[in-house]
This record gives C-alpha cells, sequence and structure tokens, in this order.
C-alpha cells in the first residue's frame, strides 16, 4: 500500500465525500465473505503469472493524472515550460516503467529519473528561464520522488538551481506551497482537487473531481487561484484505482473493460479481492455494482493493491482485484 492514502481506495474524493466508516466487519477466518441473493454462474478465477487492467470504460474513476502543482509567484514561463515537457513524455506505460526501476529493479529515485531523461530526450527543447532556486517537494513514496527528481532534471535544463526536497503528507505540505517554502511538487489532477475542495468548503462540499480529466483540471485550476497556486499541463500518466485480472482469465472469458467483465462475470462464481473497506467504499465494490451492475458471490479481505491481491489473483483465488493503475507489476504483463 502505498504512503498517500489517495492510493487506498482511489481519491479522498470517495471517501470524504460520503463519510463512510473505514471497517467491513468481520469476515471469516479465510478472509472471504459470501455474498447473498446473487444470480448468475459468474467467472471462477484463473490463475496465472501475468496481469492485465480492465480498462474503466464508462470512466467511473476518478481522474488521478499527474500535474506539477506551482507557488504562484515562482510559474514563470520557462520554469512551466520545463515541467510541461515533463508531463508530456511521461505517458501510462513510461510511469511503470519508472515505478519498475524503483520498486523492482531496486534503483533509486534519482538513478531511475536520470536514466530515462537520457534515454526519452526529456531535456531536448527546453528553454533557458531566469534562473534561481527552486526547491521540489516529494512525498514519501518511490513514485513521487522520482517524478520530483524528473522534475529536477528538466528545471536544471532550463537554468534553475533545483533540489528535491522528501516531505510528508499533503496536509503538511500544501501549506508550505502556499507560502512558497517550497516551489513545485508532482500532485494528483483529482486528489488535489478534491483536498483544496474539502479545504475551502468543508468535509461537505460536493465534489468537484471526477472521471472526465479536462473539467477536473478546471475545478483545480480555479481552487488553486483562490490559495495562490498555479498548474501544469496534467500527463496522460495517471495513478488510481484499477481493476485487475490474469491473463489467463482475460482470454478464457474474453474481457478487456469492467463492462466485459459485467456482461459476463457477474455471479456467483466471482470472488473481488481487495482491501477491508472495499465492500463500503464507492470506488470500490458498491461502485462496481451501481455502475457496472456487477454481482460478486464472494469478497476476498486482502490488501489495497498489495501483495496479498496479486498473489490472489496470480493464484487463483480470487477473479478480480483492486489494483493502483501505475503499479509496477504491469512493466511485466
Amino acid at each position: 500500500m502505498r504512503t498517500v492514502m489517495r492510493a487506498a481506495l482511489g481519491v479522498a474524493v470517495g471517501l470524504a465525500a460520503v463519510g463512510l466508516a473505514a471497517g467491513c466487519g468481520k469476515a471469516g477466518s479465510s478472509g472471504t465473505k459470501a455474498a447473498t441473493d446473487v444470480n448468475g454462474a459468474g467467472c471462477a478465477p484463473v490463475a496465472g503469472q501475468q496481469l492485465v487492467m480492465l480498462t474503466d470504460d464508462k470512466k467511473w474513476q476518478v481522474a488521478d493524472n499527474l500535474i506539477p502543482a506551482i507557488y504562484g509567484k515562482a510559474a514563470d514561463a520557462p520554469l512551466v515550460a520545463a515541467l510541461d515537457k515533463v508531463s508530456a513524455t511521461v505517458g501510462a506505460k513510461e510511469l511503470i516503467s519508472l515505478n519498475k526501476a524503483t520498486d523492482i529493479d531496486r534503483k533509486t529515485s534519482k538513478v531511475a529519473a536520470e536514466e530515462f531523461a537520457a534515454s526519452s530526450k526529456l531535456t531536448d527543447g527546453i528553454a533557458k528561464g531566469p534562473g534561481g532556486k527552486i526547491t521540489i517537494g516529494a512525498a514519501n513514496f518511490s513514485e513521487n520522488q522520482t517524478l520530483g527528481e524528473l522534475y529536477r532534471v528538466a528545471l536544471e535544463a532550463a537554468g534553475y538551481q533545483a533540489g528535491v526536497q522528501q516531505i510528508g503528507n499533503r496536509e503538511l505540505y500544501e501549506p508550505s506551497l502556499e507560502k512558497g517554502e517550497i516551489q513545485v511538487v508532482p500532485e494528483y489532477v483529482g486528489t488535489l482537487t478534491e483536498f483544496l475542495n474539502k479545504k475551502a468548503g468543508g468535509a461537505s462540499a460536493a465534489p468537484l473531481a471526477s472521471g472526465d480529466l479536462d473539467k477536473t483540471v478546471t475545478a483545480l485550476t480555479g481552487l488553486g487561484s483562490k490559495v495562490g497556486l498555479k498548474f501544469g499541463k496534467p500527463a496522460q500518466a495517471a495513478d488510481q484505482n484499477a481493476f485487475a485480472v490474469t491473463k489467463a482469465f482475460a482470454d478464457k472469458y474474453k474481457i478487456s473493460t469492467l463492462s466485459d467483465f459485467a456482461g459476463k462475470c457477474s455471479g456467483k462464481a466471482t470472488i473481488l479481492g481487495g482491501p477491508p473497506e472495499c465492500p463500503q467504499r464507492p470506488l470500490c465494490q458498491p461502485g462496481l455494482e451501481k455502475t457496472y451492475g456487477i454481482q460478486f458471490g464472494q469478497f476476498a479481505s486482502l490488501d489495497a493493491g498489495g501483495p496479498q491481491t496479486k498473489s490472489a489473483l496470480k493464484s487463483g483465488t480470487a477473479s478480480i482485484g483492486l489494483v493502483f493503475s501505475s503499479d509496477a507489476a504491469f512493466a511485466t504483463s
């Protein structure tokens, strides 16, 4: 499970907006709970070592694309352009590859970023800016630290004296960004939108983030302007909730999207794997049921996109499981 709670069940929009409790009650000794009143045969798990993500074709999950968050007074045009070059270079596959470099190949974020920057020619065409010292804040998980290092490489190419400082959670570092104590942070569109939304309007504020990236960025830009923040362009890469099956499962049942899964696999034999709170969280089981009409025969209480869930999929004890879209495991799938 990633350190930032954003990744545990999508983004805070789903968690804070509904105010649901964290637990889902006690499970049986196996951690698997049978559902009631489920129709259909369903799709039994199929073991396999390769995992594939199913496309969220209804864009149910909140858009959590990467985006540079910038202290407004530091957001001169060359600085923003350099950060935008990172956004343009890091797509979904590239982010997964970067996470593989740190999480599987055990390279440091600095090394992973510099190797990627060299191979992708990240700094080509970056124009020089006025220079000056820029502190990049990076959260305490490897993906964000690697993105921070990529920002450093791009900003150094633009003539800035850039350095990366590891920071804590958003509640601690966002005020520092507003004050200009740090000038740049690699952020996530939907999560930051709802953080600022709840900060301004309280816990009961109506959600502004959605699966529509453009609308969410517009909302984020408006919220940020009120507290002195500006933003670069969002990347195609995102780190958000996703649902995976084994490749063997996808091949057997001929599915590639969540709608395919709903049409063929709703029923008693289908086992959903995820964190204990999944049956009560709108971006997990309730959302799958409401948005896609999927019925599950059983729920296996595991972890949030971690080794337990991936192991359950690969060993054939879960049909489908909650994962993260940028997980390093998909680099080898």
